[in-house]
């Protein structure tokens, strides 16, 4: 996908501008010509040193989403039009790829094209979901309920996402800066303990030399055992996007991981719930909703079971039953789903059981927090501490010569 700006020419003869976001030029004409604009002008936007800096600013936060998405339900529950809506919070956003985004969607609903259509086309800041909601709410004239759900399931979504980095950061910044000061230690430090070392002469205690031998292995190979390292994560990352088998098998490992694993699991179970609960609420076929849930999962593990969901409830079978059979769901979890099934209240039992589980990943978080903090600190300490006292061993034994 490129951004390309346009100009071409109405039946009117009226000169309209725009950007937008397509495969190629003749994507874009294609579109101007379904929405009746005779194409004049369309060309790839430039990719000189300021878009390059534009584009280190490009991202769209999900509370900016959040925040527009309130805002815009207010807004229509009050009976403001559709457009003036678009204008207005258009005009006051501070984010200019956002504002483009908005400016953009406000000429797709003008010239015809309906609020879902329209957004459908900017695909990173409305994703299927977000689309899918829209295009429920305007067939049912419910537009300002649906966007309110949107903007609750949003921050809810956003909170659960923040908690888990939260848990994953911690260690692994307490893993960098362990490896970054050993690493400066045994280049930079040791060294010239082995200088002084030498000069006094002597036999050095073993702990000693073992951690000389260490430094040298450091100096020579540091550059490396960096890139080593960086190609490991590179080739790691590039295997899972490329290649949808080993994501599914790593995916099932991670939820095998002892600790790990069942967080992750509780999180995948309170994002499919939300997510489920709020479609099915706002009026989205169980079908299109476990659809659109599965493909964001975030778990190739979770997708395949709920895709096997989706095709036997096609045959004519409940929810609970293939839920059951994929054995990834808690047995709780498949219990309250069959009970909302057989009441008729699905969309309330999925809110409860997105509730509960959004409890659980916090007091999981804190939990794994609580437990990790003392590993960490005595792995620290251990290691460094270990490389300190192996290098004062020699004093300790000039001393007690001296002595």
């Amino acid at each position: 996908m490129g951004v390309y700006t346009w100009e071409g020419k109405t039946r009117q003869g009226t000169i309209k501008k725009g950007v937008m976001e397509a495969a190629n030029e003749a994507a874009v004409m294609a579109q101007l010509r379904a929405q009746m604009i005779l194409p004049v002008t369309v060309k790839a936007k430039g990719r000189g040193i300021g878009t390059g800096l534009n584009l280190l600013r490009r991202g769209i936060k999900t509370r900016e989403l959040v925040i527009f998405t309130r805002q815009f339900a207010t807004m229509i529950d009050a009976g403001l039009p559709l457009v003036q809506c678009l204008e207005i919070l258009g005009d006051q956003q501070p984010n200019p790829t956002f504002k483009e985004v908005l400016k953009t969607v406000k000429t797709d609903v003008e010239q015809g094209g309906t609020f879902a259509d329209s957004l459908r086309k900017h695909p990173k800041p409305f994703d299927e979901l977000y689309v899918n909601l829209v295009a429920a709410g305007e067939v049912g004239g419910i537009l300002d309920t649906i966007l309110n759900r949107l903007g609750i399931y949003l921050e809810k979504a956003d909170a659960l996402k923040r908690k888990v980095k939260g848990a994953m950061v911690y260690p692994i910044t307490i893993l960098v800066v362990a490896f970054g000061v050993m690493t400066l230690l045994l280049v930079k430090v040791i060294p010239v303990f082995e200088k002084m070392f030498k000069d006094f002469g002597g036999e050095l205690p073993g702990p000693t030399q073992a951690v000389l031998n260490l430094s040298h292995f450091m100096q020579d190979w540091i550059v490396f055992i960096l890139l080593a390292i960086a190609a490991v994560v590179i080739a790691f990352l590039q295997a899972r996007k490329r290649s949808p088998t080993f994501r599914y098998r790593t995916d099932a490992i991670f939820l095998k991981i002892p600790i790990f694993g069942p967080l992750l699991k509780k999180v995948a179970v309170a994002r499919f719930s939300r997510t489920l609960g709020t479609m099915i609420s706002s009026g989205v076929p169980i079908l299109d909703a476990l659809d659109i849930c599965a493909r964001t999962a975030g778990n190739k593990v979770i997708e395949a079971a709920l895709q096997k969901t989706k095709a036997a409830i096609s045959e004519g079978k409940t929810i609970a039953e293939p839920l059951n059979a994929a054995r990834v769901f808690p047995g709780m979890v498949v219990q309250m789903v069959a009970v909302g099934e057989q009441t008729g209240a699905m969309d309330a039992m999925l809110g409860k059981i997105a509730d509960f589980y959004d409890d659980e990943v916090d007091a999981g978080v804190a939990a794994l927090t609580a437990m990790m903090e003392p590993a960490m600190m005595v792995f620290l300490g251990g290691s460094i501490g270990s490389i300190l006292i192996a290098m004062y061993l020699p004093i300790f034994k000039i001393a007690e010569a001296v002595k």
